[in-house]
């Protein structure tokens, strides 16, 4: 059994199963996503925007293609040598720690599908806060797309099988001390393999507090892709603005 759950985060992001197991995603609903926020922020042409924890860049590239000069940046170094080669003058890609401050200012930060909340420890997740205001000019904003905890506890599926290139991923999820916990177990050329993903089940309450101490003002609350106003039983998503 390959096994690797330290700094899972580290390790799973970089395997290519991660990347099998998600491939079917919906980018277009998330390009829809891209076009509302920028529009909504009203992002002069040619802005700057950092995107926390791009993985392996496509919505970078998405940005890029609409017109923004943008920087992505990701703990994996995998995910950011595949980005490398879409790049150009106004699109780079480098490894980078969210927690820590990136060294310049944006005129946005967007930290994009629930790509926060890994850490181990709540002094973590705050100097992530702090780093992305200090990543933010003074006309820019901060933005935060995470999933609506509350909504995913009460609709939490506890198993399903998904196969994806003839690979047949067992996925178990579970709520342990805070974090909502998935275990995914296949195989794969005989080998039999084991991640976990750990995300903090953080509330906005958490969020609101997290926010307060890091000394960033909470603009706007959505709780879809479509900037629908937020719901703590019904949304599926926590998108907060801030600055």
């Amino acid at each position: 059994m390959v096994e690797d759950t330290t700094q899972w985060y580290a390790s799973w992001f970089d395997t290519p199963f991660y990347h099998i197991l998600y491939k079917d995603r919906d980018y277009g609903e998330a390009q829809l996503f891209m076009d509302n926020l920028t529009n909504y922020l009203n992002l002069p042409e040619h802005a700057s925007i950092l995107d926390l924890a791009c993985g392996k860049g496509r919505h970078s590239v998405y940005l890029n293609s609409i017109g923004f000069d943008v920087t992505g940046v990701d703990l994996s170094e995998n995910s950011i040598a595949h980005a490398k080669q879409f790049e150009n003058d106004t699109l780079k890609f480098q490894v980078h720690d969210m927690s820590k401050p990136f060294g310049k200012t944006f005129d946005a930060v967007f930290n994009l599908f629930t790509s926060f909340g890994y850490f181990e420890t709540d002094e973590a997740n705050l100097h992530t806060i702090k780093a992305i205001k200090a990543n933010i000019n003074e006309q820019g904003f901060g933005v935060i797309d995470f999933m609506n905890s509350d909504y995913v506890i009460q609709n939490l599926v506890d198993e399903d099988v998904k196969t994806v290139d003839g690979i047949d991923f067992c996925q178990k999820r579970t709520l342990e001390d805070g974090y909502i916990v998935k275990t995914i177990t296949f195989t794969h050329d005989n080998e039999d393999y084991k991640f976990q993903e750990r995300v903090k089940a953080l509330s906005l309450d958490d969020f609101e507090q997290l926010f307060e101490k890091a000394n960033v003002d909470l603009l706007e609350i959505y709780g879809d892709y479509k900037l629908n106003k937020f719901h703590k039983d019904s949304s599926e998503r926590l998108v907060m603005l801030f600055k």
